[in-house]
């Protein structure tokens, strides 16, 4: 079913509004490694990177 351009504005003022965006650069190759790892865990990549990053963060912190 097509969105329309009222609904599609409103999702990109929502993300604008909750979302922060960071632009990630690794080697070539590694984003389709990333993408197969995170497929395998049941996970997008958004979400994986995310987990990782805290996970990561916690670990760090001792907790």
């Amino acid at each position: 079913m097509p969105v329309s351009k009222a609904q599609q504005k409103a999702v990109n003022k929502y993300v604008r509004e909750k979302y922060d965006k960071l632009l990630l650069t690794m080697p070539k190759g590694q984003k389709d490694v990333i993408k197969a790892h995170a497929e395998s865990c049941g996970e997008s990549v958004n979400g994986f990177i995310n987990r990782a990053i805290d996970e990561t963060m916690q670990r760090d912190k001792g907790v």
